[in-house]
């Protein structure tokens, strides 16, 4: 058995948006060619974006899908590629369409379906029941999404078991401070257990709540590291991995032979001239983990950056008191959108201590965002001379604190719809 060449495009797709997303695609497939990939890996419903939810209610959706994966199926000569997509039948399944050298050639469904956190796909998909293998030259190889390989007798093992000596993973696997770490370990244990190359492809990005950390990654069948991605951005990882190492090691692991073999549906692809030794061999591309606080900032940043560009905004108004909690709102709105697309407002009151106002000044200098100051004094004044007589006789206390919230919220939203410089230039405007 030779070294195969695996591409792991990890891409930030956007749900609904089939045209964008296949034009994504369409061009990492080039790269994946451009590379001498033989085998390039996309995330969990990268045709349709994760989660598509009540879009799979309407059939024409489902059904464009489906052409969708038709296009890029005709854009894979001298490839095989595994891509997510929603496949329908008598219902609806989470799917990997395996697309060989022009055509379709096999789907996977997805068997576990997370229905916990944040999770509700038992709600739009069907869980699938068969785990088939593909066979690509001598090469036998497993595909299944995202949860199926957090179950140690999940569908890979079943894969394993009927000879498979690669097992790739599509994902749309969210983000929760510390999971990358964990999910790696999780992954180096299939890998070790199933003695078997795990290759495993995240999506990247934000979707409403929602944030893909990316950190795809590819471990040998020792559960030893062969590449990482970076997080919390797109990437192409290009690794050769070598398949006869895993039969070398399974020679000498005694397990195997104790356990009954599976018996699944083999799938052969037309043989595709292999790579045999060849220049420019990729080197190992490991990207380092971020640091624990890093991590959760370029989360938060890469979160607000997709919210506000995938709803259709470009600007967004922050109200800046100059304490912690607004000065770093302002630094990562800037970060995500450029800070000429960021407004601070300041809005102080007879309650705002002076230093308030020159603090909100100072964190818009120095991060170069436009700055307004908009005393809502006469307007917080009016409030309590409308409401003099139902108050009468009561101290001052929080339901006049609150009135200064209230106001300060109609202001932003009145600069983010009415006649605000942002407005003008033609950019939506999202308040913050």
């Amino acid at each position: 058995m030779s070294d195969l060449r695996i591409a792991l495009a990890q891409i930030n797709v956007t749900v609904g948006d089939l045209s964008g997303n296949v034009q994504k695609i369409l061009a990492y497939l080039e790269r994946a060619r451009e590379a001498r990939a033989e085998l390039v890996l996309f995330p969990e419903l990268a045709v349709t974006g994760y989660p598509p939810e009540d879009l799979l209610l309407k059939p024409s959706f489902i059904a464009a899908n489906r052409a969708a994966v038709e296009e890029i199926a005709a854009a894979t000569q001298g490839l095989t590629a595994v891509v997510g997509f929603a496949d329908a039948d008598e219902d609806v399944y989470n799917a990997a369409a395996v697309l060989h050298d022009g055509a379709l050639a096999g789907v996977y469904h997805k068997q576990y379906l997370p229905t916990y956190g944040v999770f509700d796909e038992d709600r739009t998909f069907r869980a699938g029941r068969a785990a088939p293998v593909f066979v690509l030259g001598d090469v036998v190889v497993g595909v299944s999404i995202c949860e199926d390989i957090w179950y140690p007798e999940g569908p890979p093992q079943v894969q394993a078991r009927s000879g498979a000596y690669l097992l790739v993973n599509i994902s749309s696997s969210p983000y929760y401070a510390g999971k990358g770490m964990a999910r790696e370990r999780m992954l180096a244990t299939r890998a070790a257990d199933n003695v078997a190359i795990v290759a495993f492809c995240n999506l990247v990005g934000g979707q409403d709540e929602l944030i893909f950390d990316g950190g795809s990654v590819i471990f040998d069948e020792r559960g030893e590291l062969v590449t990482r991605g970076a997080q919390f951005e797109e990437d192409f990882i290009v690794a050769d991995v070598d398949v006869g190492g895993v039969f070398r090691q399974r020679l000498h692991d005694p397990r195997r032979r104790k356990e009954p073999a599976a018996s699944v549906t083999r799938i052969v692809l037309s043989p595709i001239m292999r790579l045999s030794s060849q220049p420019g061999e990729p080197g190992p591309h490991i990207v380092e983990p971020l640091s624990y606080l890093e991590e959760i900032y370029r989360a938060l940043v890469l979160g607000t950056q997709d919210y506000v560009h995938k709803n259709g905004f470009r600007h967004v108004t922050i109200a800046l008191s100059g304490g912690v909690d607004s000065s770093l709102v302002a630094c990562i709105a800037a970060d995500a959108l450029g800070p000429e697309n960021v407004t601070g407002v300041a809005m102080p009151s007879r309650y705002s201590a002076e230093f308030s106002q020159t603090d909100a000044a100072r964190v818009a200098k120095n991060l170069g965002i436009h700055f307004l100051v908009i005393p809502i004094e006469r307007v917080f004044q009016a409030y309590l001379d409308t409401l003099a007589e139902p108050f009468a006789g009561r101290e001052p206390d929080v339901a006049e604190e609150n009135l200064q919230a209230r106001i300060r919220g109609n202001l932003l939203m009145a600069l983010c719809t009415g006649s605000h410089p942002a407005r003008l230039r033609g950019r939506g405007c999202q308040p913050g």
